[in-house]
Formats: structure tokens, C-alpha cells, sequence
């Protein structure tokens, strides 16, 4: 699979010391904030639905001997996902009706930030992580989600709820950064103390990805495609793609490795 995010715990292949790192930071409170970094396709978004997922995923869902016993009563977490590239989320009142409702709290009108936080450093009685995806897109394009909206949040997430909330963002650059470039100065960017890049995969990690094929690939085919890849998951899926279709339809030529290379083009800046 190459293109959308990995949706499915059993899909997603490495990052293990970034989740040992991040599920670390929610094993006790006060619940911990946390950037993930990375550039375009590097796996940021499959990397948080990865966290809100794997935990309460069946073991027989998952891949033999995948982990995911990262917390201790996964059960009594609350994980909301946000998406800023879902244009609802672009005004204060929507996102904030939409937190509610994930949260299943009560949603007051109007619903307002002083309303919202009201609700929340009341009802908030669970360890909660709110998963920011794309928030280069929520600073750049919502005027509604101004300094003062985040300031909000992050006096709700420090001073309001026991420190059972907590929030974890992916962004191509660091929150500090990101928050100046984009004309912002809310100290809530200066509350994640922990961040983690993301680069390629480990190399068994790229092996274990390769190895999923339900048609085994040649020795030769998986070295090039990890040469090609440098191990980067988006690049991976791509070549095992190509290459997998071509067994499928039983092409013995090398046909499907130009056929990579130019798929592989619009993704180049990973490779720079």
C-alpha cells in the first residue's frame, strides 16, 4: 500500500524507539507533550494514528509478535485525532464542538473557548491525548485559531485538568519555529519538551516492511529496493508495489524497477 497513511496497526512497520519514547511520556501524570518532525511523507500522520490505535488493537489483528503493550490500562485513555487539512476544523466553534464530542462531554451554547474550557477542566476525569495533525495548515490558514485560542489550550493542559491531557503535533519544523514563521507567539508552543524526527527506517525495520509481501521478493530485488528507498517508508511501499505487481502478473523482465524510479520522483526531496 503507497499513498495514504497507514490506517491499520498491523500495516505500520518501525518507529520503535519513537513510540517507546512517546508512550513513555503518558505513562504516568502529568501526562506529557510531544512534537513529531519530519519533512512531507516522512510518516507523520501514520505515525499518530499508529499511537491512537495500536494499543487497544486485538493481538490477533496484529502481526506476529508486533507490540503493543506500551501502556499499562490502555483502556482508559481517550485519544482524539485532529486533521487540520479538514476544512470544519478551520473555525474556533467547529474544532472545539469537535473536540467535545470525541471526548463525549457535554457541548454548551454557545460554544465558545470560555465555555469549552469550563467543560473540560470540569468533566476531564481520563488521561486524554489530542493528536494535531498538519497544524502548519491550522497557524497558516485559520485566523479563528488565533495566540489567544492556544494560550487557552495551553492553560487547560497545564494549570486545569490534574495533567491528564495532553497533546502531540506533527509538523515539518520545529513548534517554535513554526509558530514564529507563521506570526504566532502563544507559549503553548513552548510546551514540548520532548520532539523526535523522523528519518528512514532502521534497516531491519525496512526488512520487516519488505518481508510483508505475500510474494516473496528475489535477494537482488530486495537489496536494490532498499538502495533505492534509502529506507524510507513512502519509497519502500512504492518499489515492494511496483514489484509485487509484476510477480502478481508473472513479468520477468525489469520492467517494474524504471517504472519505480519514475513513481519515486514526486518524492524526491527525500532522497536530497
Amino acid at each position: 500500500m503507497a499513498g495514504p497513511p497507514v490506517g491499520h496497526p498491523r500495516r505500520f512497520f518501525g518507529r520503535e524507539q519513537q513510540l517507546k519514547r512517546l508512550f513513555n511520556l503518558l505513562k504516568r501524570t502529568p501526562l506529557q507533550n510531544a512534537a513529531i518532525i519530519g519533512p512531507r511523507r516522512s510518516g507523520k500522520t501514520s505515525l499518530l494514528l499508529h499511537l491512537k490505535q495500536v494499543t487497544t488493537t486485538p493481538v490477533e489483528q496484529l502481526r506476529p509478535g508486533q507490540r503493543s503493550d506500551w501502556l499499562l490500562k490502555p483502556e482508559s485513555f481517550c485519544w482524539v485525532f485532529v486533521d487540520f487539512q479538514d476544512c470544519r476544523l478551520g473555525s474556533r466553534e467547529g474544532l472545539l464542538r469537535y473536540l467535545l464530542a470525541c471526548l463525549k462531554l457535554p457541548i454548551p451554547y454557545p460554544c465558545d473557548l470560555d465555555r469549552f474550557l469550563e467543560v473540560v477542566s470540569n468533566h476531564l476525569r481520563i488521561p486524554t491525548v489530542i493528536l494535531l495533525d498538519e497544524i502548519g495548515v491550522a497557524l497558516h490558514r485559520y485566523a479563528e485559531l488565533n495566540d489567544a485560542f492556544w494560550e487557552g489550550l495551553r492553560s487547560l493542559a497545564t494549570n486545569q485538568v490534574g495533567g491528564k491531557l495532553s497533546f502531540i503535533l506533527a509538523t515539518h519544523e520545529s513548534p517554535l519555529d513554526l509558530a514564529q514563521h507563521t506570526g504566532h507567539s502563544s507559549p503553548f508552543f513552548n510546551i514540548f519538551a520532548y520532539t523526535t524526527t523522523l528519518g528512514p527506517l532502521l534497516e531491519p525495520e525496512a526488512h520487516a516492511l519488505i518481508a510483508s509481501s505475500p510474494i516473496p521478493f528475489p535477494d537482488a530485488d530486495i537489496e536494490w529496493i532498499l538502495t533505492q528507498s534509502s529506507g524510507w517508508p513512502i519509497l519502500l511501499q512504492i518499489l515492494c508495489r511496483e514489484r509485487l505487481f509484476s510477480l502478481e502478473e508473472g513479468d520477468l523482465s525489469d520492467d517494474w524497477r524504471e517504472e519505480g524510479l519514475q513513481q519515486l520522483k514526486p518524492f524526491a526531496h527525500l532522497l536530497a
